[in-house]
């Protein structure tokens, strides 16, 4: 993979595509910046007085060669907490594994109706903390940009996660991605993975691109992702 290449593709087709900002039911904050040493302090002051007006929680999505380079003490010095720190990986998806077996009495379910829906809610409820309902609203409004699955085991939900398409671009992108504690290690996130990763070959797409925790990178750089940044959200309270 040329690193700089897809690197590049990706902030022109997708980091850039919606403008600075992005405010969606259950999450806000700014997703890019053209800035320098001139104009940076401006605009984190700016942004923290529009979303203090909004009355919201919000966070700025920090890339690890964003520029000013000192953003991030900029950010800290501005009030901001940062949040532990994601690698930006992305995969061909034709050099992926698109098949992957599950345990026995294991099988993913497409996020379809209610019933699926409260099912990745709580999934994700556990393993991540916090409400997930507005995942699970967006999950049932709208399955052409995007789709949830569920992994079904002795007749509960035991892991969940969901792929994004986004169409007019190179790219889909995979989110969440979590087991149960007592399911792990039994390969629900590798067939999660390939499941997802057939269904965006299926639809054109060339690249899959994940904000990967520590935990999740190194299971994804050996399926065949690529390390090209990292990223890390810094919250305002």
């Amino acid at each position: 993979m040329d690193r700089d290449y897809v690197l590049a593709e990706f902030e022109r087709q997708i980091r850039r595509a919606d403008g600075e900002v992005l405010i969606e039911d259950g999450w806000a904050g700014v997703v890019a910046s053209d800035l320098d040493e001139s104009t940076a302090d401006e605009a984190i002051a700016a942004h923290v007085k529009r979303f203090a007006e909004l009355g919201r929680a919000w966070e700025w999505k920090h890339y690890s060669y964003d520029k000013p380079a000192d953003l991030a003490d900029r950010l800290r010095a501005a009030g901001f907490t940062a949040e532990p720190t994601e690698a930006l990986l992305v995969a061909v998806i034709d050099e992926l594994p698109t098949d992957a077996a599950l345990p026995p009495g294991a099988e993913i379910v497409p996020v379809a109706d209610e019933e699926t829906a409260e099912m990745f809610v709580k999934v994700h409820n556990e393993v991540f903390d916090g409400d997930h309902s507005a995942v699970g609203r967006k999950l049932l409004a709208d399955r052409v940009n995007q789709i949830g699955f569920v992994v079904v085991a002795d007749g509960a939900p035991v892991s969940g996660a969901r792929v994004e398409f986004h169409h007019g671009t190179d790219f889909a992108s995979l989110w969440g991605g979590g087991t149960l504690p007592a399911w792990r290690g039994r390969g629900l996130f590798k067939a999660l993975v390939a499941h997802r990763a057939k269904l965006a070959r299926a639809k054109g797409f060339r690249y899959l691109q994940v904000d990967a925790s520590d935990d999740s990178s190194p299971i994804l750089q050996r399926l065949g992702f690529v390390q090209l940044a990292t990223t890390t959200p810094f919250t305002h309270p």
